[in-house]
């Protein structure tokens, strides 16, 4: 939990818990390149509220779109949200759409790094 804290004080909740968890194994080098990269790729809930809530202006499934749904995204579009029903379910459910995209990016990005940095090699042992 020490990591998440010095690397990524600002999680809370449940997706600090899954940071900490993937974070446990790495090395410090690790620990701070996932950091950087996780940051990036995380999505804010509060920006997927309102991507939601443009459905109501004429833009249904921007939200689907900025959480990588393209499929999703151009069913909304087309249908005006499944006639605004899924945007209704969409604005009570917008904090567990984020989740599941952050903890998905936190598994490829934990993947990704833990392939890139290797724990037994330090800068001296590459070659």
């Amino acid at each position: 939990m020490s990591k998440v804290i010095k690397y990524m004080p600002e999680l809370q909740g449940e997706e600090q818990l899954t940071i900490a968890r993937l974070m446990t194994e790495m090395t410090e080098e690790q620990a701070e390149q996932f950091s950087r990269v996780y940051r990036e790729r995380r999505k804010n809930e509060t920006t997927v509220l309102l991507t939601t809530l443009l459905a109501f202006v004429g833009l249904a499934g921007i939200n689907r779109f900025y959480l990588g749904q393209v499929g999703m995204g151009i069913a909304y579009l087309f249908t005006a949200g499944f006639c605004l029903i899924g945007t209704i379910v969409d604005i009570f459910n917008y904090r567990s759409l984020t989740s599941v995209y952050n903890e998905k990016q936190a598994l490829d990005v934990g993947m990704m790094i833990q392939g890139a940095f290797p724990a037994g090699l330090t800068n001296g042992d590459e070659s």
